[in-house]
């Protein structure tokens, strides 16, 4: 570890360093045996802070690891969720310093995992220690449930969760891949879009051909993708795939209201961004299609000749991927299908095209920000931040809030601790200690004031 800083950090943190060193990458095969052993280290943390049934379960993908105390009898059960995997840390070369060495300068640890999310992951097990180690025993049943597939989509944990309801059950899921809305301003999350990807494959002819041979008759595989995703997006902004928008649930005037107040302004994305304008659906202000619209995007392109200097070459194969973000009442699955559709009646002539869906699925999410879980939250974060909390709708996905509510028919309180501007899934991801100090404090006062709680039917 690198430090800027002269006083000696405590346990906590080099325990977080760590975890942060393992290069837990789930998306790269090569990385599979550094997953295994993240979740290695989580087990053995767990076992470390009394939790107990701890185990390393298989998923058919990577392993997901569970630990319980469930020694509170008329007590709620409460169901921690997380994740030990990140997201890969290309490009290498913009990181100050390693991604996989954790490095601590001005109030913040920077790593690929800081944000999203080990130090969220790390301030759970700390809480659940800490009432333990003080008080000898919890005054809620605690288990724990952390996956290894969370940034690839978690595509092995809904048969996994359905495969162990009982195992699972819970009065309430503690959603600790979440986030704050400042380091000044407390926020729980009531509404999550989901997500789904196509890779789109375009084949022209039976080999890359001369240029000026071939030129002006030859179809072009490159022309014919742009021609096909520009296709995809209207004039005024909008998603021009037939059938995208039929199961959007509208806006209401509470929800615009909610959003404006609780997310950054048009100017402040600007300047975060580095741009000039924020194109975008027409009729929808930029914080109301950054958390409340779908989106559809283009998230990588290649074909044809990319190295220096020229190659007078036609390229016969050209190739896309596509996410699209979603919200309330959309189905993943009937979204792949209107593009499958949109790409069959969109093909230029010439060439073929080939949709096929990637395994980023998930639903979208939405909660009742009075929900009791969120009260007991709320008054939390208003404690530990000295301000009430926004309720926030988030772009992201977190697919394991929709497999908790359908499978275990219960709800998920977000209750993590990175922030916005972090730069997850960027380079130089970064996590504010001040966050990790508070978090440890605000995590024992969460689990008393659910002991405290009556869990009401129906929610």
């Amino acid at each position: 570890m690198a430090t800027d800083e002269s006083p000696q950090h405590g346990t906590a943190i080099q325990e977080f360093i760590e975890l942060l060193s393992i290069p837990s990458i789930s998306s790269l095969p090569e990385h599979a045996g550094d997953v295994r052993s993240a979740a290695e280290w989580v087990a053995e943390r767990l076992k470390r802070a009394g939790m107990e049934n701890v185990q390393i379960m298989e998923t058919g993908g990577h392993p997901a690891v569970y630990g319980d105390w469930l020694h509170a009898p008329g007590k709620p059960t409460i169901l921690v969720y997380g994740h030990f995997d990140v997201q890969p840390a290309d490009p290498l070369d913009l990181w100050e310093t390693g991604p996989f060495a954790p490095t601590i300068r001005d109030g913040r640890i920077y790593a690929r995992g800081a944000s999203d999310m080990k130090g969220s992951l790390l301030l759970a097990i700390l809480g659940a220690e800490r009432v333990l180690a003080g008080e000898g025993s919890l005054p809620v049943n605690l288990k724990f449930i952390f996956e290894g597939e969370e940034e690839v989509g978690s595509p092995n944990l809904p048969g996994f969760v359905d495969q162990h309801r009982d195992l699972l059950a819970a009065d309430l899921v503690i959603n600790a891949d979440g986030l704050q809305f400042s380091e000044d301003r407390p926020a729980l999350a009531v509404g999550l879009r989901g997500g789904c990807g196509v890779q789109i494959d375009i084949k022209g002819t039976a080999f890359d051909v001369h240029s000026g041979l071939f030129g002006g008759a030859a179809p072009n595989a490159n022309r014919a993708l742009v021609e096909l995703l520009y296709s995809m997006h209207a004039p005024e902004g909008g998603i021009a795939v037939e059938g995208f928008y039929d199961d959007v649930r509208p806006l209401t005037e509470r929800d615009r209201e909610a959003i404006a107040e609780s997310t950054p302004s048009e100017d402040s994305i600007k300047a975060e961004l580095g741009v000039s304008a924020l194109p975008g659906e027409r009729g929808y202000s930029a914080a109301e299609r950054l958390v409340g619209r779908p989106t559809l995007e283009i998230n990588g392109m290649w074909g044809g000749f990319q190295g220096e200097g020229v190659k007078t070459v036609i390229p016969s194969e050209a190739h896309a991927k596509i996410t699209c973000r979603l919200v309330a009442n959309q189905d993943p699955s009937k979204i792949v299908e209107a593009i499958r559709r949109h790409v069959e009646s969109h093909t230029p002539a010439g060439v073929t095209a080939t949709v096929i869906p990637l395994p980023f699925r998930a639903l979208p999410y939405l909660m009742d920000p009075d929900h009791w879980g969120n009260r007991a939250a709320a008054d939390v974060l208003s404690e530990a931040f000295g301000i009430e909390p926004y309720y926030v709708r988030m772009g992201a996905s977190v697919p394991v809030c929709e497999t908790f509510l359908t499978s275990l028919g219960t709800y998920s309180v977000s209750f993590g601790w990175g922030l916005p501007d972090e730069r997850m899934h960027s380079p130089n991801e970064f996590l504010r200690l001040v966050n990790f100090e508070r978090a440890q404090n605000a995590w024992p006062a969460l689990i008393h004031r659910l002991a405290e709680a009556t869990p009401e039917k129906g929610s």
